[in-house]
C-alpha cells in the first residue's frame, strides 16, 4: 500500500477546503472508490491541510488516483458553495433565528446560520438551484443587509460605523442601532400623552390619534419581524404581541394595547442594546491590531497597509505601539504586553533569535520569549520583527474567527429551549383559540373572554427563555476570550462547567518541557569539579536533550570550571556516550549500560536507587576503571503547578490524574510534587485513550490537558479537550475544544471557574424565565392580571436574565460572577 498527499485547497475550492462537512463529503467519496484503502485529512500543518490517501498500487495508479481526486472535487463544486458575509441589521438573537428560518426553507439552501454575537451570515447551498444574488435578496427581504466587501467578523461594527448610508439602512432609520429605542421611547412618549388627555377629557378623536401613532411606532419594527417570521412559516413571539395589540385595539382598550407595544419594544430596544455590550466585546479583539506598518526595506521605512505584509517581512515597531503581525524578533528587545492573546497580566521580555533564516524555516522551534503576536503592545524598546504569518493567518485573527464562529455553536441548553419553543407555543396558541370561548361557558361577554386570551398570548410569550442561553453563551466566550481562554462553542462552556475529573499530560503540561540537571554525586574520591568537567567535555559534543540539560546545568554550577577536550565521542544508542578525554576513556550513561557486564559497586548501586526513587533520570560517569559519580536529570514542575491543582480541588474537581509515558517513579515524583491524586506513567497514547474511557465511566465527564499534538487523540475522547500554550501552537489551535493561549496552567482555573459561572447563570435564567411563564399564565387566565401588568413582568423577565448573563463579562474582575 502507498501514501498519496495533496493540498487539500488543491482539491476543493478555498470556501469548500474550510468547510468540514465539504471536507467529509470528499473524504467519504474517495474511501468509497476501487483501490483506495484509506482516505484522511492529515492537519500536522493546519496552515496547510493535506488530503492523504492510502491506495493499492496494484489496483489504481497514481495517475488515476489523480483523476479520482479531480472528479470528487469537480462534484462538490458543482453541489456545494458557501457564502459568508456580514449581516448587519440584527438588533437582536430572536431575530438571528427568525432569518436563519427563512434560508432554511429557500430552494437550495441545505445548511444556514446566522450569528447575532458576530453579526454574520453562513450559508451552504446547492449552486444548480440558487446562487449568490438570489440568496442576498433573500437576506434583504428578510430583514437584514448582507456586505460583500466585509472581510473579517470582527471588522462589520466599525465599516458599518464608517458608511452612515448603509448603517442607517441596515437598522431601519438613521437614528442606526438605536432606531429601535428612540422609537420606543416616542411610542411611550405617544402613549402617556393620550392617557394624560383622555384622563382630562379631551376628545376621544384627538386621544385615539395620539394611540393610532403609537402603535405605528411601537409596531414599525415587530410588524416587520412577523412578516420575516410568516416567511419563515414560524408563529413567534412578536406575531402574538401583535395579535394581542390588535385584540386590544378591537376592544376599544387602546391605551393598554400603545402600553403593551411600548413595554414589549422597549425590552427589544433595551436588549438588543445589551447584547450589543457582549458582542462589542468579541469585535473589539479585531481591532486591536493596527491598520498600517513600517517595513523595512535596503534599510528604507515605508509605511505600508497590514494587509501588505507577507511571510519574512522585516518590520520596525516602535515603543509603546501595537505590533501589527505575528513574528519573531530579528533584532532589539523589550518587553512585551501580551495580554490581548494570552491574557497574561504581566510583560513577557523579549530577546532576539540566534539565526534569523533558520528561524524563518523551523518556525516550530522558536522560543516564547523570541516570538511575539498581532495586536499585543510593545514597551519601551523598538524591535526589529520578522513576519511569520500573513495579516489574515495571525493568531488574533483566527481566534477572532474561531470566537464568532463559537456563538453559532448551540449548547445542550439551548437546545433544550428551542425544542421547548417549537412545542409550546403552538400549545400556547391553542389554549388561547380555547379561551375565547370561554363566554360560551361561563356568564361572561364575548370581550372579556377575548381581552383573557390576549392577556395569555402576552403572559405566555417565551422571550426570557429565547434569549436566556444565548445571552450567557456569548458574555462568557466573550470574557474568556478577553483572558486569553478561548471556548469553541457553548456546549464546550457546558460541559467544562460540568466536568469533576481532569486528566493532565505531564511533559510541558505539568512541567517545563525541558530537563534540567537537578542532583550531582561524586563517588569515593572523585571531587565535583572533575566530574562536572569531564561531563561538559564529553556531554557538549553530543545533541541529545538530556546532554544539553547536562552541559547548562553544570556550565552554571560551576561557571568558572577549566574547560577539557574530549575526543572519539561514540555514541552508544539507548545507553549514553564514549569518549577519551586526557587520555582515559570516559563513559556516560544509564545505569543498565554498566550491569551488562557485572554488578555495580555497592556505594554507586545505592546512589542510583535513591536518585530513581526521586523520580531523576540517572547518568553514571566513569572514567576507565573509576567512578565518579552520577548526574540526576529531570523535567522539573512548573512553578505554578501546585497551586492551580489546589485551585482546581476547590473548585470541586473531584479527580486529578497524570498520564506519561514516563516511567512509574517519574511520573509518582512529579503527581507527589504538584498534588495530582493519581499518576499512570509508561502509557502508550493508545492507552491515555483507554486511561480517559475508563475514567469517563467512573467521573461521567472528564476533561483533558495536553499540548494538542501527541496528546490529541485522548483529547479527543474527553468530555473537553484543553490545550495549552495555542498562542505558539496552530495544532493546538485547531484540535481543541478549549485553548489556553498562554503556555501558563494559572489560566486553567480560570477556564473552569467561568464555565461553572456560566452554566449556573444559563440555569438561573432558565428557570427565572420559565418562572415567570408559570406564574402569569394562570394570573391571567383568572384574571389576577391584565395586559399591562403581564407585558411589565413579562419583559423585566427578558431584561432580568439579559443584565444577569452581562454579569460574565466582570467575571474574575475584583470577584466572581
Amino acid at each position: 500500500m502507498k501514501k498519496h498527499k495533496l493540498d487539500l485547497e488543491l482539491v476543493l475550492p478555498s470556501d469548500a477546503a474550510a468547510c468540514e462537512a465539504c471536507v467529509g463529503r470528499m473524504v467519504d467519496a474517495l474511501g468509497s472508490s476501487r483501490g483506495i484503502e484509506q482516505a484522511h485529512v492529515d492537519r500536522d500543518d493546519p496552515t496547510s491541510p493535506k488530503l492523504c490517501l492510502h491506495y493499492d498500487p496494484g489496483a489504481v495508479r497514481l495517475e488515476e488516483v489523480n483523476n479520482l481526486v479531480a472528479k470528487a472535487g469537480a462534484k462538490l463544486k458543482a453541489r456545494y458553495e458557501h457564502l459568508s458575509v456580514p449581516a448587519a441589521g440584527l438588533r437582536h438573537q430572536r431575530q438571528a433565528g427568525l432569518v436563519e428560518g427563512v434560508f432554511a426553507r429557500q430552494p437550495g439552501v441545505t445548511h444556514a446560520t446566522v450569528s447575532f454575537g458576530s453579526g454574520y451570515l453562513y450559508v451552504e447551498f446547492d449552486p444548480t438551484k440558487t446562487n449568490r444574488e438570489a440568496l442576498l435578496e433573500v437576506a434583504s427581504k428578510a430583514g437584514i443587509v448582507a456586505d460583500l466587501g466585509a472581510k473579517a467578523p470582527a471588522e462589520t461594527d466599525q465599516e458599518h460605523e464608517e458608511d452612515g448610508h448603509a448603517h442607517a439602512h441596515a437598522h431601519g432609520g438613521r437614528f442606526g442601532e438605536r432606531s429601535e429605542l428612540i422609537f420606543s421611547l416616542a411610542c411611550g412618549a405617544l402613549t402617556g400623552l393620550g392617557w394624560g388627555l383622555e384622563k382630562a377629557n379631551v376628545s376621544s378623536q384627538v386621544t385615539t390619534g395620539l394611540f393610532v401613532l403609537a402603535y405605528v411606532l411601537g409596531a414599525w419594527f415587530t410588524v416587520q419581524e412577523a412578516f420575516v417570521a410568516l416567511r419563515a412559516r414560524k408563529f413567534e413571539i412578536d406575531f402574538l404581541m401583535l395579535l394581542a395589540a390588535v385584540g386590544a385595539a378591537v376592544l376599544g382598550e387602546w391605551f393598554e394595547g400603545a402600553l403593551l407595544l411600548f413595554l414589549f419594544t422597549l425590552g427589544h430596544g433595551l436588549e438588543g442594546y445589551a447584547m450589543r455590550r457582549a458582542r462589542t466585546a468579541i469585535s473589539a479583539l479585531a481591532k486591536l491590531v493596527p491598520e498600517t506598518a513600517l517595513r523595512v526595506v535596503g534599510g528604507r521605512e515605508e509605511e505600508v497597509p497590514v494587509v501588505e505584509l507577507v511571510v519574512g517581512d522585516r518590520i520596525l515597531v516602535k515603543p509603546n505601539t501595537r505590533i501589527p503581525a505575528d513574528g519573531f524578533v530579528g533584532a532589539g528587545s523589550s518587553s512585551v504586553d501580551q495580554a490581548p492573546i494570552t491574557g497574561e497580566s504581566v510583560p513577557v521580555d523579549k530577546r532576539p533569535v540566534s539565526d534569523v533564516e533558520s528561524s524563518l524555516a523551523n518556525p516550530d522551534t522558536l522560543a516564547a520569549e523570541s516570538r511575539v503576536f498581532a495586536g499585543t503592545i510593545n514597551g519601551a524598546g523598538a524591535l526589529s520583527v520578522v513576519v511569520m504569518k500573513a495579516a489574515s493567518e495571525s493568531t488574533l485573527a483566527r481566534v477572532v474567527k474561531l470566537v464568532a464562529e463559537a456563538e453559532t455553536q448551540k449548547s445542550p441548553t439551548q437546545e433544550f429551549t428551542d425544542r421547548f419553543e417549537r412545542v409550546f407555543v403552538p400549545v400556547i396558541l391553542l389554549v388561547v383559540v380555547g379561551l375565547l370561548f370561554a363566554w360560551s361557558v361561563i356568564d361572561e361577554p364575548f370581550a372579556r373572554s377575548f381581552y383573557r386570551a390576549m392577556a395569555v398570548l402576552v403572559a405566555a410569550s417565551p422571550c426570557a427563555l429565547a434569549i436566556a442561553t444565548p445571552s450567557a453563551v456569548l458574555s462568557g466566550v466573550a470574557r474568556a476570550a478577553r483572558a486569553g481562554v478561548l471556548v469553541k462553542g457553548g456546549a464546550h462552556l457546558e460541559s467544562l462547567g460540568l466536568v469533576r475529573a481532569i486528566a493532565f499530560d505531564k511533559t510541558g503540561t505539568l512541567t517545563e518541557g525541558r530537563p534540567r540537571l537537578t542532583d550531582v554525586v561524586t563517588i569515593e574520591s572523585a571531587s565535583e569539579d572533575e566530574l562536572l568537567a569531564v561531563a561538559i567535555a564529553v556531554e557538549k559534543q553530543s545533541d541529545h536533550p538530556l546532554a544539553s540539560a547536562i552541559v547548562d546545568g553544570a556550565s552554571a554550577r560551576r561557571p568558572g570550571l577549566a574547560v577539557m577536550n574530549a575526543a572519539a565521542v561514540e555514541a552508544i544508542v539507548g545507553f549514553g556516550v564514549r569518549a577519551t578525554v586526557d587520555g582515559s576513556e570516559v563513559t556516560i550513561g544509564k545505569p543498565g549500560l554498566f550491569t551488562l557486564e557485572e554488578a555495580l559497586p555497592a556505594a554507586v548501586a545505592n546512589s542510583v536507587s535513591k536518585l530513581q526513587g526521586e523520580g531523576r533520570t540517572v547518568m553514571i560517569v566513569r572514567s576507565g576503571r573509576r567512578f565518579l559519580g552520577l548526574l540526576g536529570v529531570m523535567d522539573t514542575p512548573r512553578e505554578s503547578a501546585k497551586a492551580v491543582i489546589s485551585k482546581l480541588h476547590g473548585l470541586g474537581i473531584e479527580q486529578t490524574i497524570m498520564l506519561t509515558g514516563d516511567n512509574q517513579q517519574v511520573a509518582d515524583a512529579v503527581a507527589k510534587e504538584v498534588g495530582i491524586r493519581v499518576a499512570r506513567g509508561d502509557l502508550l497514547p493508545e492507552q491515555k485513550v483507554a486511561a480517559i474511557a475508563e475514567l469517563a465511566q467512573s467521573k461521567s465527564r472528564v476533561a483533558m490537558v495536553g499540548d494538542g499534538v501527541n496528546d490529541a487523540p485522548a483529547m479527543a475522547k474527553a468530555t473537553v479537550g484543553i490545550a495549552m500554550g495555542a498562542g505558539g501552537s496552530d495544532v493546538a489551535l485547531e484540535t481543541a475544544d478549549v485553548a489556553l493561549m498562554a503556555d501558563n496552567l494559572n489560566a486553567l482555573p480560570f477556564a473552569v471557574g467561568i464555565s461553572r459561572a456560566s452554566r449556573t447563570i444559563i440555569r438561573q435564567n432558565v428557570w427565572a424565565s420559565l418562572g415567570m411563564v408559570a406564574f402569569l399564565v394562570p394570573a391571567t387566565i383568572f384574571d389576577f392580571a391584565r395586559i399591562g401588568m403581564a407585558v411589565a413582568l413579562h419583559e423585566g423577565s427578558t431584561l432580568l436574565v439579559v443584565a444577569n448573563a452581562l454579569r460574565l463579562l466582570a467575571y474574575g474582575r475584583g470577584g466572581n460572577a
